[in-house]
Order: C-alpha cells, then sequence, then structure tokens
C-alpha cells in the first residue's frame, strides 16, 4: 500500500479510537466552556466538571455525554485522513532520504503545516458538535415534569436542535449560508496550528527520549501510550484559551451576537471572568486528552504498521 493509503486507514482507525474514549470528556468541556455568565450573587449553572456531569446524567442520561458524536465521528475520516496525510507527506519532503528519522524540530513543522490544513474540517464540525453539546447548558430550562407519588421530579430540558443535521440545516438556512459554518474559523487556525505543532514534536521528542535515540521502530505499546498521552495534554496545556474562543464564538447567538469576533471574545471573557475564564472546562480537557490521545496515536502506530 501506497504511504497515503496507510496514513488514510490508520489515521481513521485511530481517530475512532480517540472520539470513542475522549468525547464524554469533551461534552464536559464545552458545557463549561459555554454557560452563561451567571449575575452577581447568583451561582453559575454549573459549580465544576463534576457537577455538570451530574446534571447531564440527571437531565438526559448517559446518551447526553455523548451528544454531538454524530459530527465528529461522520467525519472522522476526512479529518484524520487529512491531519496523518498531510503530516505524512510533509515528512517525505522534509526527509533528507526514504527511511530518515526527522528530528523534532522537523515534526514540529510538519505538524503546524498538518493544523492549517485540517482547519477547514474541525471549523465546521466543531461548530455542529459544540451547538448540540451546549444547548442544554444555553437554554432556558423548562418545568420540571411533576413527579409521580413517591418519586422525584424529572428535569425536562429545552432542545433547540434534533442532531447533526438539523444544526446544519438551520445554519445554512438562517445563518448566513455555508459561510456560517465556518463561524470560529480564526481561533480554529489559532488551535490547530500551534496545537499540531506542539503535539507532534511532542510525540516524537519522548519516543526518542524513551527510545534513547532516533530510532523509535522498537518501543512498546506501553511507550507509545505514553508518548501518545502526553502528547495531547502538550496540545490542549499550549492552546487550550483559543479553544475556549472558539467554542464561545460558535454557540454565540447569530440575531443577538454577544462577540462581534475573536478578539471582542477575548477581551470581554478577560474583562467580566478574569484569566480563569479562558480556562474553563480545563480539568476535563486535560483528563480527556491523555488518554484519548494515547488511544489515537496507539491505534494510528498498530494499524499503520499492520498495513505494511
Amino acid at each position: 500500500m501506497g504511504d497515503v493509503a496507510k496514513d488514510l486507514g490508520a489515521g481513521t482507525v485511530g481517530g475512532a479510537a480517540q472520539l470513542i474514549v475522549g468525547h464524554p470528556f469533551d461534552t464536559i468541556k464545552v458545557k463549561l466552556q459555554s454557560q452563561p455568565v451567571p449575575l452577581p450573587g447568583q451561582a453559575p449553572k454549573y459549580s465544576g466538571a463534576i457537577d455538570a456531569v451530574k446534571q447531564t446524567l440527571a437531565a438526559e442520561g448517559p446518551r447526553g455525554l455523548y451528544k454531538g458524536m454524530g459530527a465528529p465521528l461522520a467525519t472522522v475520516a476526512a479529518f484524520n485522513a487529512v491531519l496523518f496525510t498531510v503530516r505524512g507527506q510533509m515528512e517525505a519532503l522534509l526527509r533528507s532520504s526514504p527511511g530518515t528519522p526527522l528530528t523534532v524540530g522537523q515534526q514540529v513543522v510538519c505538524g503546524a503545516g498538518a493544523g492549517v490544513a485540517v482547519s477547514f474540517l474541525a471549523c465546521p464540525t466543531e461548530l455542529i458538535k459544540c451547538r448540540l453539546q451546549a444547548q442544554s447548558s444555553l437554554a432556558t430550562t423548562a418545568p420540571a415534569v411533576p413527579a409521580a407519588p413517591g418519586g422525584t421530579a424529572a428535569v425536562a430540558v429545552a432542545v433547540k436542535y434534533g442532531g447533526p443535521m438539523d444544526v446544519a440545516r438551520h445554519v445554512l438556512r438562517s445563518e448566513g449560508g455555508a459561510r456560517g459554518l465556518f463561524k470560529g474559523l480564526l481561533p480554529t487556525f489559532a488551535r490547530e496550528v500551534p496545537g499540531n505543532a506542539a503535539m507532534f514534536g511532542a510525540y516524537e521528542g519522548l519516543k526518542q527520549y524513551l527510545a534513547g535515540g532516533q530510532d523509535t521502530s522498537s518501543l512498546g505499546r506501553g511507550s507509545l501510550i505514553l508518548a501518545g498521552g502526553l502528547a495531547g495534554a502538550t496540545f490542549w496545556g499550549s492552546v487550550y484559551p483559543t479553544d475556549v474562543v472558539k467554542s464561545v464564538l460558535q454557540v454565540d447567538d447569530y440575531k443577538n451576537p454577544k462577540y462581534s469576533g475573536s478578539v471582542d471574545a477575548f477581551r470581554k471573557i478577560l474583562k467580566s471572568e478574569g484569566v480563569k475564564g479562558l480556562y474553563k472546562g480545563f480539568g476535563p480537557a486535560m483528563a480527556r486528552s491523555i488518554p484519548a490521545n494515547a488511544a489515537c496515536f496507539l491505534a494510528y502506530e498498530v494499524t499503520r504498521s499492520s498495513l505494511g
């Protein structure tokens, strides 16, 4: 098989593994990022990640943690095909001869290039995902369903969207057509380019450290899991505030927007919530990044090696 086909197949498997492991954490992250700022004297809707999990399970059941998974699952093949294929092709361009290991610096360049390409897929996909994940925290909670004698009242959540296709149809019809799906593209670039540069650089650096040199072909699965997990944490640790800005822009009301753009969102978050506001949901993001990216990189490496 050609290298492009190998990267396509392995990237698809890796992306699916990452999504299945990490999506519940991502749902809680988006809920925390997008919850409205409480009025003076009022408590926030969610006091933290554990409270967000409890409220989500109470209102929506376990399925609520996987809300919005359809959009990224439907595009996981394309997303990871672009990410790993562009990275692979840049690796080929930078190699002095076939099979020569790349330096950490060269992997940083490959990751940045892959980040540019993948942003065009990530932006519309994440807009749909964020709208679905955040709608329960943004919507006005409907009156509780009366409890049966001896029971407890059920919480009814006002639902605006019926699923990923419903979000896409709404945006295309009511928010400026195809352009509406690319709302938040600038902060998506600001997340994906430096984030992937840091992640792939860290992944290669950790592999070389664990292998004791540039030849990392003999590393076991445990080492790949460790390197992949820490590389994922590097991604989020380096670019998290840009993800917060992206999320609040993508769930902002189209007719009555709170933010005029990325810079305005950044300034308003800082003014109203301080630096802490730029790190809402950071705990779930980091908790997700390690197992999800460990699963992604392990699945990618194992699948690619099995393809010959």
